[in-house]
């Protein structure tokens, strides 16, 4: 089993939030399942998402790319996201 898990800092959480799940399509096509959307305790517009991913190459390959970016830029990601890959 592979996860993706994303730390990310956002303008707005209210905002952001429509335009991640109108993403959910993107997210799918890449075989990535959302398993947790967490808000820091403290921050509540910084995000960890953790994703199980059918394929580790599928992830990266969506987590580099072009469109993720632009999406990430409209919806008010304010920091480059930290995003790791795990397999266990």
């Amino acid at each position: 089993m592979a996860f993706m898990l994303v730390r990310s800092k956002v303008r707005d959480f209210k905002t952001w939030k429509p335009a991640y799940d109108a993403h959910l399509p993107a997210r799918n096509d890449a075989g990535l399942t959302e398993k947790y959307l967490l808000r820091n305790a403290d921050d509540a517009n910084e995000i960890v998402i953790l994703f199980e991913a059918q394929d580790l190459n599928r992830a990266k390959t969506f987590a580099a790319s072009a469109d993720l970016r632009e999406r990430m830029q409209e919806s008010g990601v304010v920091d480059k996201p930290d995003i790791y890959f795990l397999d266990r």
